[in-house]
């Protein structure tokens, strides 16, 4: 049986709780070693080596309106807003 455990991040130095769960889950996978960051200091460390994305700007085929979007627009195939986007599936 396990309890929660109370620990360090070796980053940030703010305290996190190790789960019961969370130490059952490392035991089944095998790991041996607890963890020494933080829930916030692992995400950011996994980010830093994502590199950012490139957004391009394109004008909404539905209302008009500026739309950002992460790959390069064609004109060939129509872009949409965020709200556009989400009004269409939700028709769909």
């Amino acid at each position: 049986m396990f309890d929660d455990k109370t620990l360090i991040c070796k980053d940030c130095g703010a305290e996190f709780i190790f789960t019961a769960g969370e130490q059952e889950f490392y035991e089944a996978k095998g790991f041996v070693n607890e963890p020494q960051r933080c829930k916030g200091c692992r995400d950011a460390r996994k980010n830093a080596s994502r590199p950012e994305r490139e957004m391009h700007i394109a004008l909404c085929a539905s209302c008009g309106c500026e739309a950002k979007v992460p790959f390069k627009p064609r004109d060939d195939r129509p872009v949409y807003c965020s709200e556009c986007f989400a009004k269409m599936k939700e028709e769909a």
